[in-house]
């Protein structure tokens, strides 16, 4: 008798736990089916959108957040766009103020702003002055490589090129080096690099880098004042609008040109 009521409480158990199993499974479709519900739900009326306040759009991040916080869909992360350089006349007065401002430790600015004019002389038809400003994008080739890419692929011995840069950053050592590779190679072309800020000085390979710049011909400088002002007026989309220089600028400058100078001296 023991030996049969053993089995029969076996078996009741196992049919217990095959009913609980079966219930969640049961409760686990219909929350499922209800999410699925929730979500092809559309209103009859579309409610009109209400105005955004100027600087507070809801970027992809923080409505997959305010979602996954409500209970009702978790978005996968976004990658990132392949890299890409952009090339434009005038850029936005909010990446300027941002993307070349003089600050010490720059957080965030990863990315190379790069403003240019080409003056060339020496050809039978007068040649205007080639002007605009490169950007680049994530990570890749940056914008003083793809200057002589997309901006100056072409050159002839005959002719006098004043190339001027306008940076956010003075240039790594990849660029470094490529650049002073250009200047051997196209002996009437003559380069200015005017930065906002030094890239990692402290690292040997970037002072190096800095270094064989100069012994190439490379004018190199730190940005003034006045050099910030001429860059809104010129490069960037001010709408005839005067700019305000945040209140450290001659002194971050200064703070520059003299890790600079240690440098190249």
């Amino acid at each position: 008798f023991s030996d049969r009521s053993d089995n029969n409480v076996s078996s009741l158990l196992g049919w217990i736990r095959k009913k609980v199993e079966a219930k969640d499974v049961k409760e686990k479709e219909k929350k499922e089916e209800k999410g699925k519900k929730k979500l092809e739900k559309v209103p009859d009326k579309p409610k009109p959108e209400e105005p955004k306040p100027a600087g507070k759009e809801e970027t992809v991040e923080e409505g997959a957040q305010a979602n996954a916080e409500d209970g009702e869909l978790e978005l996968e992360p976004i990658e990132l766009p392949p890299f890409e350089i952009i090339v434009g006349e005038r850029m936005d007065p909010f990446f300027f103020k941002f993307q070349f401002k003089n600050v010490e430790y720059s957080s965030g600015r990863n990315k190379t702003f790069l403003c240019f004019l080409v003056d060339t002389q020496g050809g039978a038809t007068p040649i205007d002055v080639l002007r605009g400003y490169l950007e680049d994008e994530h990570s890749g080739g940056h914008a003083e490589e793809a200057f002589f890419q997309q901006v100056l692929p072409l050159y002839e011995n005959s002719l006098q090129y004043a190339v001027t840069w306008y940076t956010s950053s003075s240039p790594c050592a990849a660029c470094a080096a490529k650049i002073v590779e250009v200047l051997s190679a196209r002996k009437t072309l003559r380069l200015a690099i005017f930065c906002s800020r030094l890239f990692q000085w402290e690292e040997p390979e970037i002072q190096a880098g800095l270094k064989a710049l100069a012994g190439a011909g490379c004018k190199l400088r730190m940005m003034r004042p006045l050099d910030f002002n001429y860059i809104w007026d010129t490069f960037v989309e001010n709408e005839e609008q005067s700019i305000t220089l945040w209140e450290d600028c001659q002194e971050n400058y200064e703070y520059y040109e003299e890790k600079l100078s240690s440098i190249l001296h």
